[in-house]
């Protein structure tokens, strides 16, 4: 049990050979730091845990540097502040940070983001007020670039992010078609989320399945396909894309414990000749992207999506691990699409959740 003296943290004890174990993880406990001047401490309750973590665990070059062996893992966090030597921030507020997989940390409170818990749950700014609903936006809307009755597919459709690209699209007026593990998942999709269908990558056992599949929901051919998974799913939807349709490329989860590169993923056939050649003759745009690219329009997305959250017109669900340490085995599932919307740890209480 942790003392008020002492503060934990999870680090990378080392780097993965393929999905990661916990014993890639290690839990530390360490003396509570204490704020200096113009600091403040803040105890977590919230982590956020996404996809994108698995790459930064391992060493080869990316968009950010990767974690260090013996660095605390990294990521998203919800807390409140528990002491001040900062006039801009009170006992009590409670803010976002990037203190990453631990108990408590201290700021100078730049680049920090007070939070009101009357518009949102606090939850909701690590997830469809936070960095996967601001991905999802990005993503359609500058990537995307979608028009009033085209056809949008989206894979890891009830994830963080795919709950709100399809969201929004059809808030455009487009036809979304998701795709999801399991018919739990899918139902949630077409019965809550209001996607005009939702497949079940589980139940095709070939990308050739999943294709008939997809072909029937998708009669007039696919304009966007918002891509988060790779694999069996970007097999099946490139022959259904239209000329002149546009894939934002968000993620590939389905690759990432393959090392990222997708070597072997599918059968150990090299698939870039037929994919290149489909970008080519139907004219695609694919499209990489970061979400810190964009976060000078943060701003404008919390005016569209924060009032549509707060109505219920976008709906979202979460998946709760319970404890700092539940944190390893919790990303473990994830990868393997084991959560149910947006992936979170409750590192401590929430005052304000009832």
């Amino acid at each position: 049990m942790m003392s008020n003296d002492t503060m934990k943290r999870i680090v990378l004890a080392s780097r993965p050979d393929g999905p990661p174990t916990p014993d890639n993880f290690r839990l530390e406990e360490l003396p509570m730091p204490a704020p200096g001047p113009g600091e403040i401490l803040v105890r977590t309750i919230w982590l956020s845990l996404d996809p994108y973590m698995r790459g930064r665990m391992d060493a080869g070059p990316s968009y950010a540097a990767p974690v260090e062996i013996g660095a605390t893992m990294e990521g998203g966090c919800v807390g409140q502040v528990i002491e001040s030597n900062n006039p801009d921030f009170s006992v009590g507020d409670f803010v976002d940070h990037r203190f990453g997989w631990c108990t408590h940390g201290v700021s100078d409170g730049k680049g920090l983001r007070k939070l009101d818990p009357e518009v949102a749950p606090l939850s909701a700014n690590l997830g469809v007020l936070g960095m996967p609903g601001m991905t999802a936006y990005a993503g359609l809307n500058i990537h995307g670039r979608p028009k009033e009755g085209e056809t949008l597919v989206v894979g890891a459709a009830t994830g963080a992010v795919g709950t709100m690209v399809g969201q929004l699209a059809k808030a455009q007026g487009l036809r979304v078609v998701g795709v999801a593990g399991g018919p739990e998942k899918c139902a949630y999709a077409t019965e809550t989320l209001g996607f005009d269908a939702c497949l079940d990558h589980r139940a095709a056992s070939t990308p050739h399945d999943l294709r008939v599949a997809m072909g029937e929901a998708c009669p007039d051919g696919v304009d966007i396909y918002f891509e988060n998974v790779g694999g069996k799913t970007l097999e099946a939807v490139l022959p259904l894309m239209n000329t002149f349709g546009r894939i934002p490329i968000c993620g590939v989860i389905s690759w990432y414990n393959a090392g990222g590169l997708g070597e072997g993923a599918s059968e150990g056939q090299n698939h870039l000749p037929r994919t290149w050649r489909a970008i080519l003759v139907k004219r695609l745009s694919v499209r990489g992207f970061i979400v810190t690219d964009h976060y000078d329009q943060f701003p404008e997305f919390l005016d569209l999506v924060g009032p549509m959250v707060k109505d219920g017109r976008i709906q979202y669900r979460e998946t709760i691990a319970e404890g700092l340490e539940s944190a390893p085995q919790a990303l473990i599932s994830l990868l393997e699409g084991g959560n149910f919307g947006k992936q979170l740890v409750a590192v401590s209480e929430d005052p304000t959740r009832k």
